[in-house]
């Protein structure tokens, strides 16, 4: 039976991983995202539902933990900030080239390099564009709630399951340490090696029958023609991804002369700006992006000829502006807003640049 409770996001992304039948947490502490491995300690779900929750002696060794969870069909996850999602790309990039589902979290910190514990969006190329070597896509989630933060862990797995894709959860240190009520959902069972074969297939290691040859998990292959056709499989894979996952939320767009892109906690903001601007007269509406990959470009696109102008703000110097570029194709001006470092941009600051840069041009 459902329940309400007050939750931080960062509880609530563990209070979903136990709920939702995750096998296994692997996982090392850093701020401002440390609080899901401690609530996952402090609820010990092992007792509960089995769930395995390990502290690894880094995030190269937790990366590593999740490949292989992920190569046994298991549900399998990771939790970090920025620098330490660094540290994991190597792994992420070889349980992108195995094609194995899980699910990696990150709670974005300011950088480069140790940069700040104060939230930032700065981390955008690095889940979208691939932020490992080769040619790869993730799953890109952005939760602009506690809520969603806990409707998305399920719904990441889905998706990485469904696609046999690794999924991540980008959100930043606005949304995971703030707290507000969340409906807990019920649990969901944990699956045994016979439900993931039957559900999505037989390529996990979940041990060998005598009616198929044995499932090896690896990204190597020497032989660049059949490099070349795997490639290609997964261009295929990514384009039904593009056509089938794209989300986004409208916000007051339907007489909109001009448009705010933003996604995350910067879309909370930008909420309070469409109000502030609309008391002023001023038709401003709001597309926030949910899936970061795949990007709604068509959503951006369909509203161009109604626009005069887009303002992308994001705690960054400038990252998803670029995706907002490729959607308009020059076809309306497109400027970007942005504070770095850890500082939030207030509703206010945005309205004046939407003012004084894009309207009064």
């Amino acid at each position: 039976m459902a329940e309400l409770k007050l939750m931080k996001g960062n509880e609530a992304i563990a209070e979903a991983a136990i709920r939702c039948g995750c096998d296994g947490y692997f996982g090392y502490p850093i701020t401002p995202q440390s609080e899901i491995m401690e609530t996952l300690m402090a609820r010990q779900p092992w007792d509960e539902t089995g769930m395995v929750v390990l502290q690894a002696e880094s995030e190269v060794a937790s990366i590593n933990m999740v490949y292989g969870g992920a190569a046994c069909g298991k549900r399998a996850m990771t939790s970090s900030s920025s620098p330490g999602i660094s540290l994991m790309q190597e792994g992420i990039t070889y349980i992108a080239g195995s094609e194995l589902p899980c699910l990696i979290v990150n709670v974005v910190r300011g950088g480069p390099g140790l940069g700040t514990i104060q939230p930032a969006q700065s981390d955008y190329f690095q889940a979208v564009k691939g932020g490992g070597h080769g040619e790869y896509k993730l799953i890109a989630l952005a939760p602009a709630s506690v809520q969603e933060m806990y409707d998305f862990v399920d719904l990441a797995f889905e998706l990485a399951f469904k696609y046999r894709n690794p999924a991540m959860i980008l959100s930043d240190g606005v949304i995971g340490q703030m707290m507000e009520k969340v409906q807990i959902g019920d649990y969901k069972p944990r699956l045994t090696d016979e439900e993931v074969v039957k559900r999505y297939g037989s390529w996990a290691t979940t041990g060998k029958p005598s009616t198929r040859e044995r499932n090896i998990i690896t990204s190597l292959d020497l032989d660049a023609n059949s490099q070349e056709l795997f490639n290609l499989k997964l261009l295929k894979k990514y384009a039904e991804i593009e056509k089938n996952e794209i989300r986004f939320e409208e916000i007051s767009c339907t007489d909109a002369e001009y448009l705010l892109v933003a996604y995350g906690s910067s879309s909370r903001i930008c909420q309070k700006t469409v109000d502030l601007a609309r008391e002023k007269g001023i038709k401003v509406g709001l597309l926030r992006p949910i899936t970061l990959y795949p990007y709604p470009y068509g959503a951006i696109q369909k509203l161009v000829p109604q626009l005069k102008g887009i303002l992308a703000v994001e705690m960054s110097a400038g990252q998803m502006v670029e995706d907002v570029r490729l959607a308009v194709n020059g076809k309306v001006p497109v400027l970007h807003y942005g504070r770095m470092g850890g500082v939030i941009p207030t509703p206010n600051e945005v309205l004046k640049v939407l003012e004084d840069k894009l309207i009064k041009g």
